[in-house]
């Protein structure tokens, strides 16, 4: 059990900070191409600046995402070899079609930063857009594989071992569609309420120049629509989850007893021995009608399975409700904001201020979420087919590695935000110098 424990630690450090680098690796170039697109528009130099900051942003997340990326890439096949053996050939077409969108990445990022004064205006921001495009392409790819993991196709078990392997296995699980429209929407969500806090916070100080006004405004133009959408999402994959993962529904929903017209539970702390939850809020038939659309459907609670199948109820109830939280509180922020926005009146100190209170919140939203999904999942690594136990390395010295690896991540974490921070110094001195059209620019 040391094994599978420091494995798993391993696995959930890597995982926590590598979603980080890759979600702003996939907000970043959009909210850089929508700035570039502006200034193209409208000439005005605070959006060329907009663009240029942004792309160092992207490049530098692009970056220290290859590396926690590959590093992961080792730790499957270090920590897990026998999930790879079963498993390697079926989600490897994901992975390598995911290669195949970062190099894409590489290779037009670099034609963006170093193309300004090179290309022409529709070629470089053609060159952000493929950025931008190949950045989420690289995520859904990679959420393929998760997602067969939740709920495998395209196979045939025999004897333990997988046969007639489609080689389209990773792209033929139903929980695919629904994963990587939320995974995406939550990396644009978190992109852009992180960047909105930067020019909050610089509003807050002072600073009310176009720069950091505009900064503030596209910033939560993606990020307060992502949010929107982000509900009906979550109702399509909470569906998903209670036909074909109901015991994951189950857990994170703290639903011990299989019941008719079943109640949402809000809050509140399960207690695992007593089946019950102490101090929730209970809504009547909510849980039967968002599952099943039909406020007097039976949903199945924990009691219907063995007690040895269960997740840890606890963790992924709290990680559940963290990230539904979260999710409402970044919705309340972006509308109040649109609302003053629409009623043609300056941010005021306390939106201000409550910008800069939520710009956390999308991170943590989008690391509850993945909780919710891996821990609810347990104990299974293939949801039915293979244990988690039964994929883990028979090595004992995953310890060892686990602090190696928590080292690795620790210090990207801090190189990247110490670098992100050196970025965030202001309206950069260039953009006083007006810029009336962008052939003008590109003359330069």
């Amino acid at each position: 059990m040391e094994t599978l424990t420091a494995a798993r630690a391993q696995m959930e450090v890597s995982l926590a900070f590598h979603m980080v680098f890759a979600a702003l690796g996939i907000g970043m170039p959009l909210l850089m191409v929508a700035a570039e697109a502006l200034w193209l528009r409208t000439g005005r130099a605070h959006y060329r600046a907009l663009a240029r900051k942004w792309a160092k942003a992207a490049a530098l997340t692009f970056a220290i995402g290859a590396v926690s990326g590959t590093a992961l890439s080792f730790e499957l096949g270090l920590l897990w070899p026998r999930f790879m053996a079963f498993a390697g050939g079926i989600i490897g077409p994901a992975f390598a079609l995911e290669g195949y969108a970062f190099f894409l990445e590489a290779i037009f990022l670099g034609l963006y930063l170093y193309g300004w004064e090179k290309l022409s205006s529709r070629a470089h921001l053609a060159a952000g857009a493929a950025v931008a495009a190949s950045g989420m392409a690289s995520g859904i790819l990679v959420v393929a594989a998760n997602a067969w993991m939740q709920q495998p196709a395209g196979f045939v078990l025999v004897d333990g071992k997988a046969t007639q392997v489609s080689p389209f296995a990773p792209f033929l699980s139903r929980a695919w569609p629904v994963m990587s429209v939320h995974s995406t929407l939550s990396c644009y969500i978190a992109t852009g309420f992180a960047a909105a806090g930067v020019y909050a916070l610089g509003l807050l100080r002072g600073r009310r120049d176009a720069y950091h006004r505009s900064g503030l405004g596209l910033a939560l133009g993606l990020a307060t629509l992502a949010a929107v959408l982000q509900p009906v999402s979550g109702h399509f994959s909470a569906d998903h989850t209670a036909n074909h993962q109901p015991l994951k529904l189950a857990a994170y929903e703290a639903h011990f007893h299989t019941t008719r017209g079943a109640a949402e539970v809000i809050g509140g702390i399960p207690d695992v021995e007593a089946r019950t939850v102490h101090g929730a809020i209970r809504i009547a038939k909510l849980l039967s009608f968002l599952a099943f659309a039909d406020p007097e459907a039976e949903v199945r609670g924990l009691d219907a399975f063995p007690r040895e199948l269960w997740p840890n109820v606890l963790v992924a109830h709290l990680a559940f409700q963290l990230m539904v939280g979260c999710a409402f509180a970044l919705i309340g922020a972006g509308l109040w904001f649109w609302w003053t926005r629409w009623r043609r009146r300056e941010p005021g100190r306390w939106l201000l201020r409550a910008l800069v209170a939520a710009s956390p919140l999308g991170v943590l939203a989008l690391e509850a979420g993945w909780i919710v999904t891996e821990v609810g999942r347990q104990p299974w690594i293939i949801q039915g087919v293979m244990k988690t136990r039964d994929g883990v390395t028979p090595v004992s010295a995953v310890p060892a590695t686990c602090f190696g690896f928590s080292v690795l991540y620790l210090v990207l974490g801090i190189a990247l935000a110490l670098l992100l921070r050196r970025l965030a110094t202001g309206a950069p001195p260039s953009i006083s110098i007006d810029i009336h059209t962008p052939e003008v620019a590109h003359a330069r």
